[in-house]
C-alpha cells in the first residue's frame, strides 16, 4: 500500500513525496485511518516505527476544514517529555505542512528564554507542540487559549510518567475542552499507562506495533567486563586514544557522572562535552553544534538527553554504563554507523549488571563477543548473565555467643520440702 491510499490531502501527500517517503509503516497504517475517523487512540509504538507520522499527517489534514471559531488559540496540541523530541517534532511538522501555507507552528519548551516563545503565542497558529512544564506555566499565566482545540496528543506517554508528569499532563487535559480527540503513544501499554489513558481518552482504539529489530550489520558490537569504575576509566582511555577514534559518544546513568567523567576526559587533555538534562537548550545546541564542527571530539551523554543528537559522524558509541532497556541499547548504538557508514559500539559491562547483556542479547537477536585488551584484562571472575538474589548475611555474634547458646546446660537440682528435709535428717 501507499500513502495514496489513506485519504490524506493532496497538499499532505506531496510534502510526504517530497520527504522521500512512498510506503505507511505499519503503525502508520493501522493508525491513520482511525485518526481520520476522529476515534480516541492509543498505541503501543517504539522509537523508529513511523509513529511521529502517524500522528501528525492526519492531524495536518484535520486541519483542511475550517476551525471552530477564531481564537488565536491552538487546534492541535502535542504533549512530549523532553525538549529535543519537541524540536523533532516541530521539525517534521514543518516538513510535513511544507505545502500548507495557513498552518504555523510553536514549539515551547524548557531552557529557551521566555519573550521570545511569548510573542509566538501572541501570534495566530495552528500546531503547539510542548514539554509539560514550560506549557504549565503559559497556562498559569493565561498566555494560551485552548477554546478551539480539536485534538490532543500525548506522546512517549510511559516517558513522560516516568519523568513525574502525570499531574501536569492531567491539569493540561483538564484546561482542553471535552470534545477533543485525544492520542496516546507509548512504548508499553500497563500500569499507569492505561490508568492515564482510562482516565484521559473515550471508548479508544488500541493498536499495538512491535518494532522490527535492526540488524545493525554496519556496526561492530562488542562487550568489556571491568572489574570497578578505575578499570572501566582505563578501559574508556585505551580506547579514546586509538587513531580510528574520530568523533565517540559515551553514554552514562546519571548526569552527575556524565560531568564527573568530562573532567577527567579533559584533564587527559580530551576534547570532550556533556550533554544531560540540566543544560538549557541554548546549552545543548551549542554542544551539538561543537560535535559537529569538530570543536568537541567526544560527548558523554545520558539517555535523555541523547534522543536529540543527529550526527552523522560518529565512529564509536561507547556505553560506559550499559541502559536499562534494551530498546535504549539499540537507540544508542545506532548513533553511529549512520548513513550506510562503518560503526563501532562497545560496551563496559561489570558483574552486578551483566544479566542487562542476555536481555540485549535476547531482544537483537545476536550474540555480542567479549573481547579483551591486552595489559587492560579484567582480574574479577565473569559471573553468570542471569540475576541472582542476593542472600542476606548473617549477623555476627560476639564472641563466645555460640558456646553459650548451644551448650548444654546443667538442671538445676531440685530443692525438696523442708518437712522431707526434715525427715531425711
Amino acid at each position: 500500500m501507499t500513502f495514496d491510499t489513506l485519504n490524506l490531502h493532496p497538499k499532505i501527500l506531496q510534502a510526504v513525496a517530497k520527504a522521500g517517503y512512498s510506503k505507511p509503516t505499519k503503525i502508520q497504517l493501522d493508525a491513520i485511518p482511525e485518526i481520520l475517523k476522529g476515534s480516541d487512540l492509543r498505541a503501543s509504538a517504539q522509537t523508529g516505527t513511523g509513529k511521529t507520522a502517524a500522528f501528525l499527517l492526519p492531524a495536518l489534514n484535520r486541519l483542511m476544514n475550517p476551525p471552530i471559531n477564531a481564537s488565536k488559540g491552538p487546534r492541535i496540541l502535542v504533549l512530549v517529555p523532553t525538549r529535543e523530541l519537541a524540536m523533532q517534532i516541530a521539525t517534521q511538522t514543518e516538513k510535513y505542512s511544507k505545502y500548507l501555507s495557513q498552518v504555523k507552528t510553536v514549539c515551547v519548551v524548557g531552557g529557551v528564554p521566555y519573550p521570545a516563545q511569548v510573542r509566538k503565542l501572541s501570534r495566530p497558529y495552528e500546531v503547539l507542540i510542548a514539554t509539560p512544564g514550560r506549557l504549565i506555566d503559559y497556562i498559569d499565566r493565561g498566555k494560551i487559549d485552548f477554546s478551539r482545540l480539536e485534538m490532543l496528543v500525548l506522546d512517549e506517554a510511559d516517558r513522560m510518567l516516568d519523568m513525574g508528569f502525570v499531574d501536569p499532563v492531567k491539569k493540561i487535559a483538564s484546561c482542553t475542552p471535552p470534545s477533543r480527540q485525544t492520542l496516546l503513544f507509548s512504548a508499553t501499554l500497563q500500569g499507569s499507562v492505561i490508568q492515564l489513558s482510562e482516565a484521559l481518552l473515550k471508548n479508544p482504539v488500541e493498536i499495538v506495533v512491535k518494532a522490527e529489530k535492526e540488524n545493525h550489520e554496519n556496526i561492530k558490537q562488542s562487550l568489556h567486563y571491568a572489574d570497578n569504575l578505575q578499570h572501566k576509566n582505563r578501559l574508556l582511555d585505551h580506547i579514546l586514544s586509538q587513531e580510528n577514534v574520530t568523533n565517540a559518544i559515551v553514554f552514562t546513568s546519571t548526569k552527575r557522572h556524565a560531568n564527573q567523567l568530562v573532567g577527567d576526559l579533559k584533564d587527559k587533555q580530551y576534547l570532550a562535552a556533556a550533554l544531560h538534562g540540566n543544560m538549557n537548550q541554548r546549552q545543548r545546541t551549542r554542544t551539538i553544534a561543537q560535535l559537529r564542527n569538530g570543536t568537541v571530539k567526544i560527548l558523554v551523554a545520558t539517555d535523555v538527553a541523547a534522543r536529540g543528537i543527529d550526527v552523522q559522524a560518529i565512529s564509536h558509541v561507547i556505553n560506559y554504563d550499559l541502559p536499562e532497556t534494551a530498546e535504549d541499547y539499540v537507540h544508542r548504538i545506532g548513533r553511529t554507523g549512520r548513513a550506510g557508514a562503518k560503526g563501532i559500539a562497545l560496551s563496559f559491562v561489570t558483574g552486578r549488571d551483566a544479566y542487562k547483556v542476555k536481555k540485549i542479547e535476547k531482544f537483537t537477536a545476536q550474540e555480542i563477543a567479549i573481547e579483551v585488551i591486552a595489559g587492560l584484562e579484567p582480574t574479577g571472575k565473569k559471573q553468570d548473565t542471569e540475576q541472582k538474589p542476593r542472600k542476606r548475611p548473617r549477623p555476627q555474634r560476639k564472641e563466645g555467643a555460640y558456646r553459650r547458646i548451644h551448650e548444654k546446660k546443667k538442671p538445676a537440682k531440685k530443692r525438696s520440702s523442708p518437712r522431707k528435709r526434715q525427715k531425711n535428717r
